[in-house]
């Protein structure tokens, strides 16, 4: 799937070298970073692309005005600063700069750690002041000392073998990534409930999310170590900041390191105040190396999907990297056509339609739910929602009471692979079965009516009616069709099946429903773009 991206703006502050690298293949960029929101309303509605980090909130408004929008980036890896479900809805694309920031987040957090143990700024502080107090600044070894990971993706990993170097032991939690795959970068992977009474040290390396808020507040705080140090480079919000403070004071808590916190700029000042506290204004990506990276990693994805490639920070279409394996492109777009033509044979879009989508053959075992979104994708098509694509189609057919589920099945019975689409609709029922040849799409049958040969399916128009199984309704139609002044390209029809057989026209007019005399012989009929 490439998108048309020919018209981007950048709308906050990044590296010159993503402006170089849009331009140098053709994009036409607008980098203004001054924008008032009624200005950036009215400015956004011209562009393909956005790109932003994170002073622009990318708020719902902004996306309903962006009409031309196809791709939002951040340049940069949280997108809390972009409506990411607004965006979804409209079919936008939100990607981020997964990789950029990871090792300078990673080395502001070892510092962190570092500096939590020796107390550098306070006695930076001190000796500024005239004094010279060795006494007071006691600190500890990182030696032996446990530091527990939550979150253990790029930065978590880097964080994990950087603090090895020092001696510390490290422990984590994530559960995404498998034990085993954390064992190989040295972290025991464990439960949250086993963490909190075994660190010495906790550093969180999670998005913001409702299973992430507050996840260090007053009940995990209780469980821990007293004197157990937190480390927060990852987003406010994760460490509840009143329960923190509660715990430095008390003591429970020896110690904190924030990047980030609630509210930007911080207004809970006794926080931040508080002498076991180091703090910082934000600075987790802030070095010149992360944002030379992140800038070249969104100028260098918004070229890959103009011309219909994969990239790594897709943040809310799952399915669309899928698309852009060239072996898939003819499976999708054969289930978006089946999905097209069950849609027209059902007649109209109600709610509680149900859609089974059935992968036959090895070739396509795993890819049944890829597929289903391409089905749905034809049906939301053919029913009026022309917008419908791989990033919105989950939200889409979830609003239009569509239930979907897919299944797999070892054989296929027109060749090495085939789906099978079956669509319900109350007391009607219809399945439409497809197959590929190369990048050939192929209709195989109708409701079991086997085409025999397999019918082509080309892009462009396609009538489809049903008709008694005789040998004379074809001749009968296409009569009726070019005396109407509509081209007929080809013609075909399935065996008989229960006495009635299915009639195919590809047509080089549209057909309207004023032509039904030359369709007569049709007791159904509907048309299709394929």
């Amino acid at each position: 799937m490439a998108l048309a991206i020919r018209k981007v703006l950048i709308s906050d502050s990044v590296d010159a070298s993503c402006v170089k690298i849009l331009e140098n293949h053709g994009v036409q960029v607008t980098l203004k970073t001054d924008y008032t929101k009624p200005e950036l309303l009215e400015a956004i509605k011209g562009y393909d692309g956005l790109i932003v980090r994170s002073a622009t909130k990318v708020t719902s408004d902004v996306i309903k005005a962006g009409q031309s929008l196809k791709v939002i980036g951040r340049a940069g890896t949280g997108v809390d600063n972009i409506d990411c479900n607004a965006a979804t809805r409209q079919g936008i694309l939100v990607i981020n700069a997964p990789g950029g920031n990871t090792l300078s987040a990673a080395e502001l957090t070892c510092a962190m750690i570092i500096t939590l143990s020796r107390e550098i700024p306070a006695a930076t502080i001190s000796l500024k002041g005239g004094k010279w107090d060795r006494k007071t600044f006691m600190g500890n070894e990182l030696y032996g000392k446990t530091l527990a990971i939550l979150g253990l993706g790029r930065i978590g990993k880097e964080v994990a073998t950087r603090m090895q170097s020092f001696g510390m032991k490290t422990i984590g939690f994530d559960p995404i990534v498998p034990k085993e795959v954390s064992r190989e970068f040295g972290v025991e992977s464990m439960s949250l409930d086993e963490i909190w009474p075994l660190a010495d040290y906790i550093t969180v390396h999670t998005p913001l999310i409702p299973q992430t808020k507050d996840l260090i507040g007053k009940a995990s705080l209780q469980k821990c170590k007293k004197g157990v140090r937190i480390i927060n480079v990852a987003r406010g919000g994760i460490v509840n900041e009143d329960d923190l403070l509660a715990a430095l004071e008390s003591g429970q808590c020896g110690g904190a390191g924030l990047d980030v916190f609630i509210e930007e700029p911080p207004k809970n000042t006794k926080l931040i105040e508080h002498p076991k506290i180091i703090c910082t204004p934000h600075l987790g990506a802030n070095t010149k190396e992360a944002q030379l990276r992140v800038a070249q990693e969104i100028a260098e994805q918004f070229v890959a999907l103009s011309k219909g490639q994969a990239v790594p920070g897709v943040v809310n279409a799952p399915s669309l990297s899928q698309t852009q394996v060239p072996e898939n492109k003819p499976w999708a777009d054969l289930c978006v056509a089946l999905g097209k033509i069950a849609a027209g044979l059902v007649g109209s879009l109600a709610s509680g339609l149900q859609v089974e989508l059935t992968t036959k053959g090895a070739e396509i075992e795993k890819k049944g739910q890829f597929l289903a979104s391409a089905a749905c994708i034809g049906l939301l098509n053919q029913f009026g929602q022309s917008h419908a694509n791989f990033i919105n189609v989950t939200v889409l057919s979830t609003d239009s009471g569509i239930k979907v589920s897919h299944k797999h099945v070892p054989q296929a019975v027109f060749g090495k692979a085939e789906v099978s689409l079956t669509v319900k609709s109350g007391s009607v029922v219809h399945t439409v079965v497809g197959t590929v040849s190369g990048p050939t799409l192929l209709l195989c049958s109708l409701d079991d009516a086997a085409f025999q040969p397999l019918q082509l399916l080309s892009p462009g128009g396609l009538l489809l009616g049903i008709g008694d199984d005789s040998p004379n309704t074809l001749a009968q139609v296409i009569g009726g069709l070019v005396n109407s002044g509509v081209s007929v390209l080809a013609a075909s029809r399935t065996s008989g099946h229960g006495g009635k057989a299915f009639y195919l026209f590809a047509t080089g007019t549209p057909v309207k429903a004023q032509t039904q005399p030359p369709v007569a012989p049709l007791k159904f009929w509907t048309y299709i773009n394929i």
